[in-house]
């Protein structure tokens, strides 16, 4: 069964890896639609917990939906995001970076390799991972090993990225379900909950232009493409890339408006 189809709500799960703190992750998490836990993930790093329900309540393969939440993510922002993702038939990770193409990987239940050698190596590139030693482990990940399942290729996935600084707390283990994960890191003592859209102080916050990020021609870029990642998700009735094409646009347009008025910056 391809991801394409339902997978029972037991097998199915993700978590949304940000390279920054959770305070910055905070300002744009409700962005997503979806109240998730927020809770740090080692130095620089945090994690937020999916309930799931564009999966479990809408049929929607849960690798589209995390893909498209890593790209609304990551868009404009000077950070990464690494979603990890399992269904009862499939695993596999998507890592995206500002406007560049989301990159990942899959593997068969079985642990099958089921994605291309040169995604690792951009994988790791992205990350600045080491180019030996750790693309070596990557590159043993993408190899056929009778009796090595997809859980045990996404924790040999996660011992790479603790050398990049990723430490997820006790308890948040991918392939378990999404429901138990959530109850899990609500748990945990420096977990905060995000809910609702981004209003306030921090809707300007996000609207505000930092050193070095895109000026007026990238803000028209942002709007022309997300008007069709727009169109293309409500059309095939996916949440996670409508909220990317909305982010892009809604981005692209407040900083036309202020790159326009030449407002201050927000303080």
């Amino acid at each position: 069964m391809s991801t394409e189809e339902s997978a029972p709500d037991h097998a199915t799960g993700a978590l949304l890896l940000c390279r920054t703190e959770p305070d910055s992750v905070a300002v744009v998490a409700g962005l997503l639609g979806e109240p998730m836990p927020l809770v740090r993930a080692g130095a620089q790093w945090s994690v937020l917990v999916p309930e799931g329900r564009p999966w479990r309540d809408g049929g929607e393969p849960v690798d589209r939906v995390v893909t498209g939440w890593a790209a609304a993510l990551a868009v404009g922002a000077p950070w990464p995001v690494l979603a990890l993702w399992w269904d009862a038939d499939r695993a596999g990770y998507t890592l995206a970076s500002g406007f560049r193409r989301p990159v990942g990987y899959v593997w068969l239940a079985n642990g099958t390799p089921a994605g291309e050698d040169e995604a690792m190596r951009t994988f790791a590139a992205r990350l600045g991972l080491d180019p030996v030693l750790d693309l070596q482990s990557l590159d043993r990940l993408t190899r056929p090993e009778p009796e090595t399942g997809a859980r045990a290729r996404m924790r040999g996935l996660l011992a790479v990225l603790t050398r990049a600084g990723v430490s997820l707390p006790a308890g948040l283990d991918p392939g378990e379900p999404a429901d138990r994960l959530r109850e899990r890191a609500r748990a945990l003592p420096d977990a905060r909950w995000t809910a609702g859209a981004v209003r306030g102080r921090d809707a300007a916050r996000l609207a505000v232009r930092p050193p070095g990020a895109p000026g007026r021609a990238i803000a028209l870029a942002e709007v022309v493409a997300g008007a069709p990642l727009l169109a293309w998700g409500a059309r095939h009735r996916s949440g996670g890339w409508t909220t990317a094409g909305a982010l892009l646009a809604a981005h692209g347009t407040s900083l036309l408006i202020r790159t326009g008025t030449r407002a201050a910056p927000f303080a």
